[in-house]
C-alpha cells in the first residue's frame, strides 16, 4: 500500500517536472531558466529517492546522490557564467 503511494507521488512529480520544463524552455529571463533547471534537478533527485523506497532498490539512492552533486555543480557553473563583475545579467 505504501509503495503505491510513493509511486503515485513520483508520477505526480513527473507531471510537475513537465510543467517546470516549459518554464526552462520559455522563461522570459535567464534567471527564470536557471531556477527552472535547478528545480528540475532537485525534482529528479526526489523522484529517484521515492523510486528507491517504493521499489526497495538502494542503487537508486546512489544515483540520486550523484545527480544531486552534479545539480549543485551545475548551479554554481551557471551562476558563475551569468554574473558579470558585480552585475547580474
Amino acid at each position: 500500500m505504501l509503495e503505491t503511494a510513493f509511486l503515485a507521488t513520483a508520477a505526480a512529480l513527473v507531471v510537475l517536472a513537465i510543467v517546470v520544463l516549459y518554464r526552462a524552455v520559455k522563461g522570459p529571463t535567464m534567471q527564470d531558466r536557471v531556477v527552472a533547471v535547478n528545480v528540475l534537478g532537485t525534482n529528479t533527485v526526489v523522484i529517484l529517492a521515492l523510486l528507491a523506497v517504493a521499489l526497495d532498490t538502494e542503487s537508486f539512492l546512489d544515483i540520486a546522490l550523484v545527480y544531486a552533486l552534479l545539480n549543485f555543480l551545475m548551479a554554481i557553473a551557471i551562476s558563475k557564467f551569468t554574473v558579470k563583475r558585480g552585475d547580474v545579467i
